[in-house]
């Protein structure tokens, strides 16, 4: 999330640009680990999400985030 706020900013946009989110995960299980944290970044009016358990990620990552931001 860090990672993304550093991009935002750089386009001049905040998490508040944020419309809509896809999060990946290796392991379906970390899901209630990955809200909690998210929940820190979107605390009211989060964007649309989807969220996914795939098979692999690259480099053995555990959570994958794609944001659109207007």
């Amino acid at each position: 999330m860090d990672n993304i706020g550093a991009i935002l900013k750089a386009a001049g946009l905040s998490y508040e640009n944020i419309v809509k989110t896809t999060c990946l995960l290796a392991d379906i299980n970390d899901f209630a680990a990955m809200n909690k944290v998210y929940a820190e970044y979107f605390p009211t009016n989060p964007p649309a999400r989807s969220a996914f358990a795939v098979k692999d990620l690259p480099k053995g990552a555990r959570l994958e985030i794609e944001v659109i931001a207007q």
